[in-house]
């Protein structure tokens, strides 16, 4: 599957879009050595999860997602205990009433599942959200490496058999991003 950031990447190149923000911001002391190639290659996930941003949003995932997962062991901890009271009650109970309680149950189950699923979906909506944030931010700085280099397009490097390893800027846009965008919060 190719990463939403080889296209943009592409389109940029050919547009030749100049966001007047990259051009203000401060100037990366890169080493981008001699390179001087119409071609570049980045690995798009290393950049965004070696970045602070990519870091920074890692780190607010991986809380929330511990949070959810503590939860669901307390929730799983009550529904087990739950559980074996409507196992003890078994044998003292009509079999129709103890139908009533194992599907009233069965029912509260269903509905923790899918209050958990939704959950993990609005946690994964999360992560894609502020990775389109990230390429929203990442296209004028990545741009100014493809300027810098006298590139016209930026591949990504999983879709590559072979290149050069000289045209590989991802250390490079990794060390801009940082400089640039920082965790992609504003200082207070």
């Amino acid at each position: 599957m190719r990463s939403p950031f080889a296209c943009v990447f592409a389109v940029l190149a050919l547009l030749g879009a100049a966001p007047a923000f990259a051009q203000q911001q401060g100037s990366a002391n890169l080493n981008l050595g001699s390179i001087s190639s119409p071609v570049l290659t980045l690995d798009s996930d290393r950049v965004f999860l070696e970045s602070a941003f990519g870091r920074r949003v890692a780190g607010e995932v991986e809380s929330k997602a511990a949070e959810l997962a503590a939860d669901f062991r307390q929730i799983e901890a009550e529904l087990e205990a739950e559980e074996r009271e409507l196992t003890d009650l078994r044998p003292t109970l009509p079999a129709d009433e103890f139908r009533v309680l194992a599907d009233q149950f069965d029912q509260k189950v269903q509905a923790i599942r899918q209050e958990q699923a939704a959950k993990e979906r609005d946690l994964n909506q999360l992560l894609d959200k502020e990775r389109e944030v990230f390429l929203g931010a990442a296209a004028p700085v990545l741009e100014r490496l493809m300027r810098r280099s006298g590139a016209v397009v930026i591949l990504e490097r999983r879709s590559i058999f072979y290149s050069a390893n000289a045209i590989e800027i991802t250390d490079a846009a990794i060390a801009l991003l940082d400089e640039t965008l920082g965790s992609g919060i504003e200082p207070k």
